[in-house]
């Protein structure tokens, strides 16, 4: 495994309020990183994040990042790569949506596709490219366990995951051997902002666990992180069960 020394020490992360992203750059400062850039869309809850990473010492700016604004991620990120090396970058945004009205409301429905999908496709290309021509550095990409298989309570959420999630494992083979690598970690329910008031599932987690695991795959040169390692075993048990036993779960 290995040490702290080879942590990263200039961190992007692509959806700077996340409290998921927050908690692991919280982390990697306490550990070596120096340089941090928040990316998003421009707000004072951005300015605010970025205040609470500089009060750890670390030098932290923000950059204006869309995820539905594609045509617009190749200016941003080059502006970041253009100041320096990038060690990691942090593909983080992504929306939950509401399935019972997303399902009504088709318009509602594609801007969670989207923003998962599209916009984290646009942004992992550019972000792989940017890390490859530098010959060094990881991708790390949050997917979920709910890219699995399709579930009633989330499948519109769930299916933008797992087409990240495909297309995170298949980066992440089309940059072996370049220098630079993919990683997608695969949380389970977080308990945050954004799901309070939610059911919570077993095995939840939290954004500081969440960035506890992306630390240890860091260090072990991981591709594929579960939140918490139970449900690698959970999953792949539903993953297999007949679809009719599947849907009388209370899932």
């Amino acid at each position: 495994m290995k040490d702290a020394t080879e942590l990263p020490r200039s961190l992007l992360v692509l959806g700077g309020t996340s409290e998921i992203a927050l908690a692991t750059a919280r982390r990697l400062i306490a550990r070596r990183t120096r340089t941090v850039w928040l990316a998003g869309r421009p707000s004072l809850a951005l300015e605010n994040a970025a205040g609470s990473l500089r009060a750890l010492g670390a030098d932290v700016r923000t950059v204006a990042f869309d995820a539905l604004a594609p045509e617009s991620h190749e200016g941003a990120l080059g502006k970041v790569f253009a100041e320096g090396p990038v060690d990691m970058v942090l593909l983080a945004f992504g929306i939950l949506g509401d399935q019972a009205h997303d399902e009504r409301d088709p318009v509602r429905a594609v801007r969670v596709a989207q923003t998962n999908y599209t916009g984290a496709v646009s942004a992992g290309l550019v972000a792989g490219r940017a890390l490859q021509t530098q010959g060094h550095g990881w991708l790390v990409v949050l997917s979920s366990a709910a890219a699995e298989r399709a579930r009633r309570a989330d499948f519109i959420y769930g299916s933008s995951k797992a087409g990240l999630d495909v297309f995170a494992q298949g980066l992440g083979d089309a940059l072996y051997g370049t220098g630079a690598r993919v990683m997608v970690v695969r949380p389970g329910f977080v308990r945050t902002r954004a799901t309070a008031g939610r059911p919570r599932t077993p095995l939840a987690t939290t954004p500081e666990a969440v960035a506890t695991a992306v630390e240890l795959g860091l260090r072990r040169d991981a591709e594929t992180v579960w939140v918490p390692g139970s449900l690698r075993l959970l999953t792949t048990v539903l993953r297999h069960a007949p679809r009719a036993l599947f849907r009388r779960l209370p899932l």
